[in-house]
């Protein structure tokens, strides 16, 4: 596979794959927001009117407390959304870490050989 990171249409297909990939978890983080997270806030709005009269922190953790439901939906959308702030901050700050780049060279590979039929061809081969 040494030949291919020389190949400046290879890296560019790398380069279309990461950014696939990029654009793929802020789709996810997009989609658990309009579902989940507005589901949790919509289950909160009680407490959520009660914060904005009276904001204390206690209200704050009673409210999360006798609601885990919405507090566990808050809490994925959150952490989803944080997690893939600080993957993606490590990438432009560090750059792509050498085992991420091997799999993304591995799967532009398996993209090329098989062709038209990946459903991926289109986007990182063309």
């Amino acid at each position: 596979m040494q030949h291919l990171q020389i190949d400046p249409t290879f890296k560019l297909q790398v380069q279309r794959l990461h950014r696939l990939s990029v654009y793929g978890r802020w789709l996810v983080v997009g989609l658990l927001w309009v579902s989940i997270g507005l589901l949790s806030l919509w289950g909160l709005r009680s407490e959520i009117a009660l914060w904005r009269q009276y904001f204390t922190w206690v209200a704050v953790q009673y409210g999360l407390y006798y609601n885990p439901l919405p507090t566990f939906g808050l809490a994925l959308c959150i952490g989803m959304t944080v997690s893939v702030l600080v993957w993606q901050s490590r990438n432009i700050l560090l750059g792509l870490p050498q085992q991420e780049q091997q799999r993304l060279e591995q799967q532009v590979y398996r993209i090329r050989q098989q062709g038209q039929s990946h459903p991926l061809w289109k986007r990182v081969c063309q």
